[in-house]
């Protein structure tokens, strides 16, 4: 590492917060599925800026939806609207197919989405008692869940290192494990929501059981209680659909909240929470809510030209099959345990010499050394997420490497 990141590293540790720790690098600039370091070395990016840079860096549509908004209206508040605002809100409404009368919130991002779904939920059990005539207090979320580290979104989250230095949290939620036979236990007509992910990305790639989602739907129904699902992570294209829920729930079933970010400005910060249908979106009444930066018209001009982006080059399908593509070619190489695969959002598990053998860090460190950068959800676990713009070709570089960065890593 040469003295000019060196030195800008120095300058990092000197001057703000060390809650991430020390970066590895300093990134400068970056173009289509690469980026470049403060030395002028390139690397693949397999992580987009944790599944956010949808489109990659600097795509042409992506830039000049940008920079045209910013040269003509940059902010407003949220005593006003925009006319970007209107259309992004119809836009996804129309792409999730949203029951009609469903409505849009904006935030600045998942944490801030889910805190606004949080606060849904306590609305939904003050304005639905439970059958003694009491606010349903109880919120149930799933063990290995991240919804974000807001105190609200905190409180849903499991992991208990996130958890226990803020305590006490909200109260009235419990993390119950991602089985049918829990979530029918746990959940009562105390219950007023259940938050889910699709698939747990934080945890390392981690699906619902199958049938999973759609029992839920059916039980927070039966007991009437919200069905809120993060799609934060997993949403906006990144498992090869516009919801990765989709595919999960049977057809014509919607939950009654789902939440957004992420790829959803394509490297802007924008998050979003979907309120489906009439009585749900009435829980939420004015001043109740709200924002100083949602809806910035900056923020909805980003949104509108990544999902146009995605719409114009198809790049839901092109998420499927290079996801498929990748997972194929990362499953013959030796050292590789298992690939988890949902469109371009991908859990490896490595082989470990012991259960704590930190192997991931160590591919990560080797791998960005030779080019890629990688992320590790766990001592044996690596996520891939890279920009659904990345072909077959490009991803066919870091399976042709793996096996010299595992060779590298268990060397130590």
């Amino acid at each position: 590492m040469s003295a000019q990141q060196d030195d800008l590293l120095e300058q990092y540790r000197d001057t703000l917060l060390g809650v991430f720790g020390d970066p590895s690098l300093v990134l400068v600039s970056g173009e289509g599925v690469h980026v470049t370091d403060a030395n002028g070395k390139r690397y693949l990016d397999l992580l987009a800026g944790i599944a956010v840079n949808a489109l990659g860096h600097a795509h042409p549509a992506w830039v000049k939806a940008v920079s045209e908004q910013a040269g003509t209206l940059a902010h407003i508040s949220n005593l006003f609207t925009s006319p970007g605002g209107i259309a992004l809100g119809r836009r996804l409404l129309e792409l999730t197919a949203a029951p009609q009368g469903s409505h849009v919130f904006f935030a600045n991002s998942g944490s801030e989405a889910n805190e606004a779904a949080f606060k849904l939920a306590r609305r939904h059990g003050t304005e639905h008692p439970d059958s003694r005539g009491r606010p349903r207090e109880r919120v149930i979320a799933l063990e290995h869940s991240f919804h974000g580290r807001t105190m609200g979104a905190l409180a849903l989250t499991a992991k208990e290192a996130y958890r226990a230095p803020f305590e006490p949290l909200p109260s009235g939620v419990s993390h119950v494990p991602a089985t049918v036979e829990a979530l029918e236990a746990a959940l009562d007509d105390t219950v007023a929501a259940v938050f889910v992910e699709p698939v747990q990305g934080e945890a390392g790639v981690l699906g619902l059981p199958e049938g999973f989602l759609a029992r839920a739907r059916e039980l927070t129904r039966e007991h009437g209680a919200l069905l809120v699902v993060d799609e934060v992570q997993s949403g906006i294209g990144r498992t090869g659909a516009w919801l990765a829920s989709t595919a999960q729930l049977p057809e014509g079933e919607f939950p009654d909240a789902v939440t957004l970010a992420k790829g959803l400005g394509g490297g802007f910060p924008v998050g979003a929470l979907l309120t489906v249908g009439p009585e749900v979106s009435g829980l939420l009444g004015a001043g109740q809510h709200g924002t100083t930066f949602g809806g910035n018209p900056l923020a909805m001009a980003a949104a509108l030209a990544t999902l146009g982006v995605i719409e114009d080059e198809d790049l839901l399908a092109s998420a499927r099959r290079v996801g498929e593509h990748l997972a194929e070619g990362l499953r013959g190489v030796d050292g590789v345990l298992r690939v988890r695969q949902y469109g371009l959002l991908l859990g490896v598990d490595l082989e470990q010499a012991a259960p704590d053998d930190a192997v991931a860090q160590r591919v990560v460190a080797a791998g960005r050394d030779a080019g890629f950068l990688l992320n590790a959800t766990g001592p044996g676990t690596l996520r891939l997420a890279p920009p659904l713009i990345i072909t077959e070709r490009e991803a066919d570089t870091f399976v042709a490497a793996l096996p010299l960065l595992l060779d590298t890593a268990r060397r130590g």
